[in-house]
Order: structure tokens, then sequence, then C-alpha cells
């Protein structure tokens, strides 16, 4: 039995074949914004730049 493969998968795989740059691309783009080093000084720096959440406040529609 074949393993079912649905027409966007299809898609997807024939248009990657035909344009590979689109691939360098998402891995430039990738680089970019998620593979980063972690900067511990950089993240306790915007922990400590929080500002307090108030909470919720109810108001009346009867007003």
């Amino acid at each position: 039995m074949e393993k079912y493969e649905s027409e966007t998968t299809l898609f997807l795989r024939q248009f990657l074949r035909e344009h590979p740059e689109v691939v360098d691309k998402q891995k430039k783009a990738r680089a970019t914004w998620w593979d980063r080093p972690y900067d511990a000084e950089q993240r306790e720096a915007f922990e400590e730049a929080k500002v307090p959440k108030k909470p919720y406040e109810y108001y009346s529609s009867n007003r």
C-alpha cells in the first residue's frame, strides 16, 4: 500500500525541486531571527525591565 501525500505536499516538493534558492533563503531567514547565541546578561536586563501587570479591572456597564 502506498503512502498518501496530499496535493499540498506534492506541490511543495515539486516547487522546492524547481526553486532550490528558496531553501537557502529560508535558512538565511532562520539564522537572522532564531539561530542566535544566548546572551544571559541581555536576558537578565529584559527581565528586570518588565513592568508588572495590573490586575484585571472590571467595569460596570451601568454608569
